[in-house]
């Protein structure tokens, strides 16, 4: 067995672990593996290891990857394309014509930009770009997301990512498929679990709010924290180190 496919099996065993202590199903956890800056072969050594949900945070790299691949696996490999990254707005049609999914919506300008795109590229209705709004729980300056630092308290906070939600699954081409938060590089796990915690009491309000027949995915936890996540309920997992080691700088 290759150092990849023992870390793979390493993961899903945590992951499997962590579902368990939480009384949880743990196919209902999608492992996102994280292949940011690496190479595309090294995707071609994690398909074959069994890997089929690969998430990128830029989107050039992303723009050149995915044609790698389906030059080298076809179209119907089964691979899903994860956009995990902060998007900007001059970026939007790369994400629109190659991802699958879009992890990190925080702006109502983005959101319009890619419904255009989709519109353009034909893939409304037939295969919509489902979206996960992203939001900013902790408080820190660094973080991106929709300001929700105090939503429990704040009826403008509350106002703000009600109207978000609501415009996001009214615009074409676009799902709302849930929220996407991230906790503190280096806090005590207490603090990280309350962060989670209260991202996935936010999302069943809103859910409640926007009376969705469906409760929404919460895309939360990475290497250092994703057990905590998975206790919290998260749906997605992004993981990168833990499955490569440490990312490749250009």
């Amino acid at each position: 067995m290759s150092t990849l496919e023992s870390r793979y099996q390493q993961v899903l065993h945590q992951i499997a672990q962590s579902a368990a202590q939480a009384n949880r199903n743990p196919d209902e956890i999608t492992l996102v593996a994280v292949t940011k800056t690496w190479p595309a072969e090294l995707i071609l050594e994690a398909y074959a290891a069994g890997m089929r949900h690969f998430g990128e945070n830029r989107a050039e790299e992303l723009e050149e990857k995915r044609p790698f691949i389906e030059a080298h696996l076809g179209p119907d490999s089964g691979i899903v394309w994860h956009f995990i990254g902060t998007l900007q707005s001059r970026k939007t049609n790369p994400i629109a014509d190659y991802a699958d999914v879009f992890h990190a919506l925080d702006r109502l300008k983005i959101a319009n930009r890619l419904a255009s795109r989709l519109v353009e590229n034909g893939r409304t209705p037939t295969r919509p770009l489902p979206s996960f709004l992203e939001i900013n729980v902790s408080g820190e300056m660094s973080k991106s997301g929709v300001n929700c630092t105090d939503w429990e308290n704040s009826a403008t906070q509350r106002d703000e990512i009600r109207n978000f939600g609501k415009t996001v699954a009214a615009l074409p081409g676009l799902t709302l498929q849930g929220l996407m938060t991230m906790a503190p590089w280096e806090a005590d796990p207490e603090f990280i679990q309350t962060v989670f915690k209260r991202t996935r009491l936010l999302a069943e309000w809103l859910a409640e709010e926007l009376r969705l027949e469906r409760p929404l995915s919460l895309s939360m936890g990475m290497t250092d924290d994703y057990p905590l996540a998975i206790a919290e309920g998260a749906t997605h997992v992004r993981v990168g180190r833990a499955l490569f080691g440490e990312r490749q700088t250009h």
